[in-house]
């Protein structure tokens, strides 16, 4: 079989990956011009750069990275995915909190 013409099925199309990309820009550009433009209250403007962030995490999994639940195979690697990035989260957290609390514990002696 051509290598060119093989496609394989878990990698995405390229109008997957233009929607991607479009999204990712339109949720890139939302935030920046309310940063920029400075008509939004403090509060808003941070709680729209979260939302907005939380949900291109969203868009970069689902397009980019073909996190999906539908296949076997996707359900596995996304448990994968998730997995790695609790394990990353706790060492990053607890080493952050290990070096915090010997800080606090030399600074009272």
């Amino acid at each position: 079989m051509n290598q060119e013409t093989h496609h394989d099925e878990s990698h995405g199309t390229v109008k997957s990956y233009l929607i991607g990309f479009v999204l990712s820009v339109i949720l890139t550009a939302i935030p920046f011009y309310m940063v920029m433009g400075g008509d939004f209250s403090k509060i808003t403007t941070v709680w729209t750069i979260i939302t907005l962030g939380i949900i291109q995490i969203w868009v970069h999994l689902k397009y980019f990275l073909h996190l999906n639940f539908i296949t076997e195979d996707g359900r596995a690697n996304t448990f994968s995915f998730l997995f790695s990035a609790l394990v990353i989260i706790m060492v990053v957290g607890l080493s952050v909190w290990i070096i915090y609390e010997s800080n606090a514990m030399m600074m009272h002696f």
